[in-house]
């Protein structure tokens, strides 16, 4: 079954993390160390500067005081993005299901926040399922009865990683950043574009490769979730690759991936084939952003896809998860 896809809607902090701020921290890394390894140049977050360089948060507990902006307030920025593209009022939103690896609270649902912060009073809850949260939001919508969902339905990755990771270890702190992508859908409106082919997996006993604990810092097995990504991510973008080409009409495919390591992406673009001119990907301005990568660079592109534009979203994420799916513009149908 088929999901059409109204519009996209993204948003970050103000606050930038640069590779000059981790520097100055004096954690033994450099903007040509972060470079070369992982691509990312800058990203944001939702806590202060000051913060950050004042306690390397030493207390995870101790930053969710220190958050600027709530996740919930980023998930409710780029809702509103998404419904002003879509052409709807937000009243005629009749769910809200949101998603995050660092909620606001770990009850109620963020997707209630995101709701009170919209003004919607309709059902909201969460499905999370990691950095692969938001193509799990759209497979599970994908598989409900069309005749029983509302008209119009919002879907939320919102993410405060920053909050989770150790400033003192420079292996990971460099990795993150905040945000959030929303997107409004429907089971039986047609929109803009299409989602076809979704595809949702996991891995559950590698559930301890990459872990948040509740009070503690990220933690990752790095070797192999970096091989575990290059690997599903290909075999991801082979298969949307080889749906696109069964549409009978030719249309340009382009790609966005997880967008936890521009030298991970670009790998998989040699090894696929794919032109500097179809990868898109925001990792080098924006971080790791869980949840959100991918939805966002999807967002930030938006309006630059045409018709004949195929675009294949392949996500990884912990638990181990992995998943992808067709986003295919074109008249509305």
């Amino acid at each position: 079954m088929s999901l059409h896809l109204h519009a996209v809607g993204h948003a970050h902090p103000a606050t930038e993390i640069t590779n000059a701020f981790l520097e100055s921290l004096d954690i033994g890394t450099s903007d040509s160390w972060i470079v070369d390894r992982v691509g990312i140049r800058t990203r944001r977050s939702v806590l202060p500067l000051d913060y950050i360089r004042d306690t390397r948060n030493v207390d995870t507990r101790a930053a969710q005081e220190a958050v600027e902006t709530p996740t919930y307030k980023l998930g409710a920025e780029a809702a509103r993005l998404a419904i002003e593209r879509a052409g709807i009022a937000p009243e005629q939103i009749g769910l809200v299901i949101s998603g995050s690896s660092s909620p606001t609270m770990a009850t109620p649902a963020e997707g209630c926040f995101v709701a009170g912060e919209l003004g919607l009073d309709v059902p909201a809850y969460d499905i999370s399922s990691a950095c692969s949260t938001f193509l799990t939001q759209l497979a599970n919508l994908a598989m409900m009865d069309p005749a029983r969902t509302p008209e119009f339905i919002l879907t939320v990755a919102t993410e405060g990683l920053t909050t989770t990771v150790d400033y003192n270890d420079r292996g990971s702190c460099v990795l993150f950043g905040d945000g959030a992508a929303a997107a409004i859908v429907s089971t039986r409106t047609p929109g803009r574009a299409r989602f076809l082919g979704s595809s949702v997996a996991s891995d559950p006993a590698s559930a301890h490769k990459v872990v948040i604990p509740r009070t503690g810092y990220f933690a990752q097995d790095g070797a192999a979730v970096q091989k575990f990504a290059i690997r599903k991510t290909r075999q991801g973008y082979e298969e949307v690759a080889q749906l696109s080409a069964d549409g009978g009409d030719a249309r340009d495919l382009h790609f966005i991936g997880h967008q936890a390591n521009l030298r991970v992406l670009d790998q998989v673009c040699k090894r696929c084939g794919i032109p500097p001119e179809r990868h898109h990907a925001n990792v080098d301005i924006r971080g790791n952003t869980g949840g959100a990568s991918a939805p966002s660079v999807l967002s930030m592109q938006w309006d630059k896809f045409t018709p004949r534009d195929d675009v294949a979203v392949v996500v990884v994420g912990g638990g181990l998860t992995w998943a992808h799916g067709l986003v295919r513009f074109g008249e509305e149908q």
